[in-house]
């Protein structure tokens, strides 16, 4: 008996790229080492892979993690991370500028610009951040027909967020940033501008699915009837008048799980076209304000998201280490209008 547990990946999100097996051995179940087991039952695996993913503390019997020597005993409840294998599309490397925050031999931080899908899909094709780390780094794990196109991945942002991204190098990184990613023992944090004025620090619970009126977007949905569990913390970090800004942390990583939470509790990202941030939700009505607000839209066209931190075990070393994004220049602008607006409103 097997279930096979996964993300949707059809839709640029902030979701963690892995592959969840789950599997409970037969009665009559002979000794077999567990690689061997798995392998004969992944697709499109290897038993090397299978190796890495044991070394790594990924392959879990009972709850506890095993080498990949175990023999599997009948009743056995398994289950391993990996990383997500996807459709195949052909790579192309381009000559794409990327910031890069930190590099060693395991995994590179890269600062992404606003308007950079980050993997090659439907409509976009080429000049994804994807095409541009098959230019600049060799053997990129996960990125021939095997694996998918997805080199290094193993979470993504949103095509118009901008900030800290983790790169895998090597395969046994990608396989360790994946399980991490999995188990939620990264850190992250967020800065985002939301319309409306909040309390000092909230959570936002609610499960999340595709919508059922457009499958562009997420909804959030009453617990247990669709979609999955999500958590996001907030703190407020000042206020506008009309509009917040906050820092956000996620217990989980669904797609687009800011800009919905938001959205769900009144308070959707500013210009955020997808989920109505894009038009004047606070404020007066005078001419003078909605003037205003479009010189803010035409500051800063997408939503007010920013990955702001990072932070992660080094898959060889086993150290912690923090990467930090000062905000982008649009978002640095968009709220010094804002304050200068509030100051003018105050004389």
């Amino acid at each position: 008996m097997s279930e096979h547990l996964d993300e949707e990946d059809d839709i640029q999100g902030e979701q963690e790229l892995f592959e969840h097996y789950r599997y409970v051995a037969d009665k009559g179940q002979e000794a077999l080492r567990i690689d061997k087991f798995l392998m004969d039952r992944i697709p499109n695996t290897s038993r090397n892979k299978i190796q890495v993913a044991a070394h790594n503390g990924n392959i879990h019997v009972g709850g506890h993690t095993v080498k990949p020597n175990y023999k599997v005993k009948p009743g056995d409840e398994i289950s391993i991370v990996l990383p997500y294998p996807v459709r195949v599309l052909e790579l192309i490397p381009e000559n794409i500028p990327i910031e890069i925050v930190y590099e060693d031999d395991q995994f590179v931080i890269v600062n992404k610009e606003a308007g950079m899908v980050v993997h090659p899909g439907y409509g976009n094709y080429t000049g994804t951040l994807v095409n541009a780390l098959i230019y600049h780094f060799d053997n990129l794990p996960g990125g021939n027909s095997e694996h998918g196109p997805r080199p290094g991945l193993v979470h993504r942002l949103d095509k118009l967020t901008t900030g800290l991204m983790v790169v895998a190098k090597t395969e046994h990184a990608q396989t360790h940033l994946a399980g991490q990613f999995y188990n939620r023992t990264t850190a992250r944090t967020y800065n985002a501008l939301v319309w409306g004025d909040l309390p000092d620090e909230g959570t936002i619970e609610g499960h999340i699915g595709r919508s059922l009126k457009n499958r562009k977007v997420m909804d959030v949905f009453p617990d247990g009837e669709y979609g999955r569990h999500a958590i996001t913390y907030y703190k407020t970090l000042d206020r506008f008048g009309y509009v917040s800004l906050v820092e956000c942390k996620l217990e989980t990583g669904r797609t687009h799980q800011i800009r919905v939470h938001f959205k769900h509790i009144g308070h959707p990202l500013f210009g955020d076209m997808e989920y109505g941030g894009d038009k004047i939700l606070k404020g007066t009505t005078f001419t003078k304000y909605k003037q205003f607000i479009q010189n803010c839209f035409q500051i800063l066209p997408r939503q007010a998201l920013h990955a702001r931190t990072l932070g992660l075990t080094h898959p060889t070393t086993g150290k912690w280490m923090e990467f930090h994004s000062e905000l982008p220049a649009d978002m640095t602008e968009l709220l010094e209008k804002w304050r200068m607006y509030v100051a003018s409103r105050k004389e």
